[in-house]
C-alpha cells in the first residue's frame, strides 16, 4: 500500500474509534467489556491509598544520531540529525504524578482548566490527591493531557523528548542500537498492539530494557512528544501554508522510512489526531533533557 494511504487510513481509523491497542474498533476513552461492548469510564472508588514513597525515574544517555521521518515530501529534509541527550528509563508514573499536582494544585483533577485537559483528566483516580486501586503507585501515570505532561516535564526540572529524540531512542532492538530486525523486539511490539487495553497497567520500568538501558518505549502505553502537533507538518510555514500540502499527493510516499514499519504509522497516526487537552487510557509519557555542555578547561 502506498505509504501515504496507508497513515490517511491509520488517521481515520482512529478518528473512527479504532483502538491501536486492542486492535479493534473502540473508543480509547471508554473501556470495553469481553463482549466488545463499550462500558462508561470506571467510577471513582471510595478506597484511598496512602502517599506512595516516591522513586524518580533514572535517566539514560541516548547518543546522537538521525532520524529518518517516517513520510516526507520532496521539500522536506530526508534525515534530522539528533544530538545526544538524557531520556527517563521509564515513563512517568502515578506517584510521581501524584507528587506534581499535590505541588501544583491548579493541575488537580477538580482545578484544572478544560482548557488544558479535557473530561477525562485524571478519571481513574479516586480523587485529586488520592490515586485508587485503578491507579497504582507503579504504574504509568494516563489520561493526561500534553499540557499537563509538559507542565510536570517543567517541575521535574526536565522536558518532553521531541519526536525525533523519541523516535531515536525506539529505533533501539534490545540487543544493538538499530532494531529493524530485531525479531524478539517486534514480536514483543507486534503482540502489544494486538492487546486490549488493560483496565489496571502494570508498573513502569519492569519492561526488557533495550540497547541504551531504555524501557517499555514499546509495550506498555503510548507517550505524548513534546512536538507531536508537528507529526504532518515540516515546521516550515511557508511550506504547510496549505491543507492539502504535497505529503497528501503521490510526492508522499518519496523518502518514506518503511513501508512495512506499522507501528511507527499508528504512532504517526495517533499523533496527528490529538489535540493538546485530549486524554487517553493508554497515553502517557516520559521526560528528556539535555546534557550538559562540556566545560572546557585550561591545559
Amino acid at each position: 500500500m502506498n505509504p501515504t494511504t496507508l497513515i490517511r487510513f491509520a488517521a481515520l481509523a482512529l478518528a473512527l474509534g479504532w483502538n491501536p491497542a486492542s486492535g479493534r474498533f473502540g473508543s480509547m476513552f471508554a473501556q470495553e467489556n469481553a463482549s466488545g461492548r463499550r462500558m462508561p469510564p470506571a467510577q471513582s472508588s471510595a478506597i484511598e491509598n496512602p502517599k506512595p514513597k516516591i522513586e524518580n525515574a533514572r535517566m539514560v544517555v541516548i547518543p546522537a544520531g538521525t532520524y529518518v521521518p517516517l513520510l516526507r515530501t520532496v521539500k522536506d529534509a530526508a534525515e534530522v540529525s539528533v544530538p545526544a541527550f538524557h531520556l527517563d528509563d521509564r515513563p512517568v508514573t502515578n506517584a510521581e504524578f501524584l507528587a506534581f499536582v499535590t505541588a501544583n494544585p491548579k493541575w488537580q483533577r477538580s482545578q484544572v482548566s478544560r482548557l488544558f485537559a479535557d473530561s477525562s483528566y485524571l478519571e481513574h483516580w479516586t480523587g485529586d490527591l488520592e490515586l485508587g486501586p485503578k491507579a497504582p503507585a507503579t504504574s504509568p501515570v494516563v489520561r493526561v493531557s500534553w499540557f499537563a505532561a509538559r507542565a510536570c516535564a517543567r517541575w521535574m526540572g526536565k522536558r518532553l523528548p521531541a519526536t525525533a529524540e523519541w523516535e531515536l531512542a525506539a529505533s533501539a532492538g534490545y540487543t544493538r542500537p538499530d532494531g529493524k530486525n530485531d525479531e524478539p523486539l517486534n514480536r514483543d511490539l507486534y503482540a502489544w498492539l494486538a492487546r486490549p487495553v488493560p483496565a489496571v497497567h502494570p508498573a513502569a520500568g519492569t519492561g526488557r530494557p533495550n540497547f541504551h538501558g531504555a524501557r517499555d518505549l514499546h509495550g506498555l502505553v503510548w507517550e505524548w512528544v513534546d512536538d507531536f502537533n508537528t507529526a504532518l507538518v515540516t515546521g516550515e510555514s511557508r511550506g504547510d501554508s496549505g491543507l492539502e500540502r504535497d505529503l497528501f499527493c503521490g510526492a508522499g510516499s518519496v523518502g518514506a522510512k518503511d513501508t512495512a514499519d506499522y507501528a511507527a504509522f499508528m504512532r504517526m497516526a495517533l499523533r496527528s489526531s490529538l489535540k493538546a487537552n485530549n486524554t487517553t487510557t493508554a497515553l502517557g509519557f516520559r521526560c528528556a533533557r539535555d546534557l550538559p555542555l562540556k566545560v572546557a578547561t585550561s591545559p
